[in-house]
């Protein structure tokens, strides 16, 4: 269910590709973002209406709201409550920080902010790089630079040595951005096989290899058909490795410390995600094979850490 709820990341992600096509040549970027903002400020009302974790509230005493949970999913599902009390389990202390490195953790803890932290470098390094491909239009026989080749305008000369310059985005390109983030659901059966079959770690082991590889394939002089082509298939290897990662995560850390896991792995993947502009938008412009081998390493460094972890979670029970 985790990585079928990909469905709705990618309808959000086709929803503002097609929104800025519309809204960024007519009235500007900057109604973009207010309109892109009124799902956020929806979402803040909603919450409310989401039960919490009938588990969750057992483990920390409160029998009656868990109770209240379950009867609310009986009733929807008009079924009914088995018979029966609900007995709270002897009471277990709240995950801390500090059990996140505890030696039993520690080593596991570790390796997946490694992950996590790489997977979101890599995600939103695909993402502005595929900008930074479109803008600058680097395939095969076109210009490696927007002002070079035609006229000798001061501000087409001057676009040539200075970073900042700016080229609205066209029709094709727009096209190409939504095929490429079409991808984010193409591996998701095989995705899904994969996590369940050959299990999470190796599962992740393969799609971050191939991220690397592909990474590396955006080198490869082509036309723009095959450029996205590529852009589509590590569109596609980076959500799987989200996937993966998020559910491996989930299942590794018990009960008691499972949302601390996931939080602090959260961060990590923000610090990745700030990390990958300065790559995908500035090294690029200074070299973009560097960047590309940059990418490529990291998912490689990812790769190693994920067939590493000590425990794999397939078919193990949650603690």
């Amino acid at each position: 269910f985790l990585s079928l709820g990909k469905v709705f990341w990618l309808a959000g992600s086709l929803l503002i590709i097609g929104l800025a096509s519309v809204v960024n040549p007519t009235i500007g970027w900057r109604w973009l973002i207010r309109i892109a903002s009124i799902p956020g400020i929806l979402l803040i009302l909603v919450f409310k209406f989401i039960p919490e974790s009938a588990r969750y509230n057992v483990s920390t005493g409160n029998v009656a709201a868990a109770l209240a949970t379950l009867q609310r999913i009986a009733k929807m599902n008009g079924a009914a409550m088995p018979e029966g009390v609900l007995t709270e389990p002897p009471k277990e202390r709240r995950g801390r920080f500090k059990d996140l490195i505890h030696p039993k953790y520690l080593r596991t803890t570790l390796q997946i902010w490694i992950i996590w932290l790489g997977i979101a470098f890599a995600y939103y390094g695909v993402i502005l790089a595929s900008a930074e491909l479109l803008e600058r239009d680097l395939i095969c026989g076109s210009a490696a630079a927007p002002g070079q080749g035609s006229g000798g305008d001061s501000e087409e000369s001057s676009s040539i040595s200075s970073p900042c310059y700016c080229r609205l985005f066209g029709p094709s390109a727009y096209q190409t951005m939504i095929i490429s983030t079409a991808g984010e659901i193409a591996l998701n059966p095989l995705n899904i096989l994969g996590i369940n079959f050959l299990g999470r770690r190796l599962s992740l082991c393969i799609t971050m290899g191939c991220t690397a590889l592909f990474f590396l394939l955006l080198n490869i002089c082509t036309s723009s058909t095959g450029m996205t082509g590529f852009l589509f298939m590590l569109r596609a290897l980076v959500s799987a490795n989200f996937n993966t990662i998020y559910i491996y995560t989930a299942e590794v850390y018990p009960t008691t410390m499972r949302a601390l896991g996931m939080g602090t792995s959260g961060s990590l993947c923000r610090v990745g995600a700030m990390v990958a502009p300065f790559i995908s938008q500035v090294l690029m412009s200074a070299s973009f094979i560097g960047a590309l081998c940059l990418f490529s390493s990291v998912c490689v460094i990812c790769a190693i850490s994920a067939i590493t972890l000590p425990i794999e979670t397939k078919g193990r029970a949650l603690q």
